[in-house]
């Protein structure tokens, strides 16, 4: 099995959804099963089939993150430094726009685009591994050709 490279706060955030999930939401839905049983008729009983779908996304999501993080490899970012590389917080500027973002490399499980959290597949973050400061990349995008001037490197 292939090992997943996970960042040590995102193993962390991974393995508390895990516990949310058995501890707080799988005992709420087998609850609101049982709730939804005591009203009759299950073939037309619509609560009953909205929590047997949550409950089937529940133990989905589950298998889902007992797999990740069976195989993470918890990488420790803080006593890293030099050129861009997995757990690296880089700053750029979209030499187009002047467009200034901060993304983190982080392993799939884990990515975020949105809370800056960049996954290590995607085509931004293999042109910008074992970049430097100063160094500009370009990169194709589905938005077309994209070239960025990487201005800081962080570990944390």
């Amino acid at each position: 099995m292939e090992k997943i490279p996970l960042t040590r706060a995102g193993h962390t955030r991974l393995d508390e959804e895990l516990k949310r999930l058995k501890s707080v939401e799988r005992p709420a839905v087998i609850k609101a099963i049982a709730e939804a049983r005591e009203h009759g008729d299950l073939s037309e009983n619509a609560e009953y089939h909205a929590a047997r779908e949550k409950q089937s996304f529940i133990e989905g999501r589950v298998k889902e993150l007992e797999a990740i993080l069976s195989r993470a490899d918890v990488i420790d970012t803080s006593k890293m430094s030099g050129p861009i590389k997995f757990g690296a917080n880089v700053t750029l500027v979209d030499e187009d726009t002047e467009e200034e973002k901060t993304y983190q490399i982080v392993g799939e499980p884990e990515a975020d685009i949105e809370n800056g959290r960049l996954n290590i597949k995607s085509p931004l973050a293999r042109a910008l591994i074992g970049k430097e400061e100063g160094d500009s990349v370009e990169v194709r995008t589905p938005g077309g050709e994209r070239a960025y001037e990487v201005v800081s490197i962080a570990y944390s």
